[in-house]
């Protein structure tokens, strides 16, 4: 039963309402003057007021001035029998959901309270689901304890709050787009629309319009004015993915709206002003782009204000067992199943995999293995046939790992007094890196693939090693 408050001065007026409510249903509380609705109001929860404007002592001004700090989700209906315009938008702007003036006709009334309360209903579920996808792209909820993935979060927590544009670069399936929601949810922002856009997955002729909207009769098929993307994020942030595939004759217009937050409908004059920030991502190298002539200096420049680089999953394999550990378990819930154990060798040879999708893959293969699960454990006969591919024709994971006993760290004996281990790895780092500059001649690609590196991470490497783009290393001084 929903719980309508009646502050009034006036005891007719108490009186009829609270008959009228009672018997469509709704419980009512009165109060003869503001002072007492507004210790009702600290008691109780209600769902609606009706508010008389002209009371002695406390007016209805007063008692809205003090709703809008302590109840302004509840919906405030001002009644009055002498109108004027200044009353009724001093009341509007303090708050009031609607006025009416005396005497009023109660069926009308009752059409008022249903729509009062309709709206108040979305904007509390708004307001909820807006709660929980903040909560869900918490930044402290990203899946990863890796130091790459550690540097990531610290960058999300300096620029989530703030108004820069942030240039996210990264491979398919690293999690361009959460990355993003996190940084909207956990912003000034976040009660406001995030608004993505996949510039590569809609056609050229139509991408404008989807940015920007377009006006009744701009072109055939334009029915309709409709509003674009930008305008639908106003006042919040929209995500821009795949901004690399964007057509030259876009960036410009894009290259616009980041200077000026600005731009016209496609077939309109008038020009369409707009608060929002913007979030691009790119699986492309950008920069190499704009060498190259395919994308945009200036635009480039104005988009990578903050850059921020997902890593692949296979430079990050130690996140895999929470990857894994967040999945299983996300899915099991969703699918009514018992959550998934993963056996020692499979769970080696998802560590030994090279995860050309990313995290997305993994997520695929952790939905698929909940599905057909039989016995509650992975195991390697679980795993598609790319994995045991790995090892050679008709080879298993535990093949893999034997040879990895024999030839790997296993093989190595370590001394009495100890070794330094740091030292070692840098050693066999350094070591490996030569190995493939030399294998592939020095192309930097071609070593970066044998190693399982991207490209630009190598060049990080071979740059603190201080080993030459040649591959050789540092003449002793």
């Amino acid at each position: 039963m929903q719980n309508i408050l009646v502050i009034d001065d006036d005891e007719s007026v108490r009186d009829v309402l609270s008959m009228f409510f009672s018997d469509e249903g709704f419980a009512v509380s009165l109060a003869a003057d503001g002072q007492a609705g507004i210790d009702l109001l600290k008691s109780d929860r209600f769902d609606l007021i009706f508010l008389d404007l002209v009371m002695p002592v406390k007016g209805g001004l007063d008692v809205l001035k003090e709703l809008s700090d302590t109840h302004n989700d509840t919906p405030a209906i001002v009644m009055t029998a002498f109108a004027t315009v200044k009353t009724a938008v001093d009341a509007m702007r303090l708050g009031a959901f609607d006025y009416v003036t005396k005497p009023f006709i109660l069926e009308e009334l009752l059409l008022l309270v249903k729509r009062a309360l309709s709206i108040s209903k979305l904007r509390k579920e708004n307001v909820m689901l807006r709660k929980q996808l903040r909560s869900k792209y918490d930044f402290h909820r990203l899946i990863g304890n890796s130091p790459q993935m550690q540097k990531v979060y610290d960058l999300i927590e300096k620029i989530a709050d703030t108004e820069s544009t942030v240039l996210i670069s990264g491979e398919s399936g690293t999690g361009k787009e959460v990355v993003a929601k996190t940084i909207h949810y956990n912003s000034s922002r976040a009660q406001n629309a995030f608004v993505p856009l996949n510039c590569g997955a809609i056609p050229k002729d139509l991408l404008e319009s989807e940015l920007f909207g377009h006006e009744k009769g701009a072109f055939t098929g334009a029915i309709n004015t409709r509003v674009g993307r930008f305008e639908l994020a106003d006042g919040g942030t929209i995500f821009l993915d795949e901004i690399g595939d964007l057509h030259p004759s876009l960036q410009v217009k894009l290259l616009r709206v980041l200077q000026e937050r600005e731009f016209e409908r496609v077939g309109g004059m008038k020009t369409v002003k707009v608060d929002v920030r913007i979030l691009a991502a790119t699986n492309r190298d950008l920069e190499q782009a704009t060498k190259e002539g395919n994308f945009r200096e200036d635009l480039y420049y104005r988009l990578s204000v903050i850059p921020l680089h997902i890593p692949p999953l296979r430079e990050r394999k130690e996140d895999i067992p929470l990857l894994l550990e967040h999945f299983m378990s996300s899915f099991a819930k969703k699918k009514k199943k018992e959550v998934l154990k993963v056996a020692a060798e499979a769970m080696e040879c998802l560590k030994l995999y090279a995860w050309p999708g990313n995290v997305r893959e993994l997520e695929n293969l952790v939905e698929r293995m909940v599905i057909l699960d039989e016995d509650g454990i992975i195991k390697t006969d679980d795993l598609p046939e790319r994995f045991s591919s790995l090892f050679g024709p008709g080879g298993e994971c535990g093949d893999r790992r034997e040879k990895l006993a024999v030839s790997g760290p296993a093989a190595l004996n370590l001394p009495d007094d100890g070794v330094d281990l740091n030292a070692m790895v840098d050693d066999m780092e350094r070591k490996l890196i030569l190995q493939a500059l030399e294998k592939s001649g020095g192309v930097k690609k071609k070593a970066a693939e044998l190693l399982g590196l991207n490209r630009t991470t190598l060049l990080e490497k071979l740059k603190k090693k201080g080993i030459d783009l040649q591959g050789k290393e540092p003449s002793p001084s």
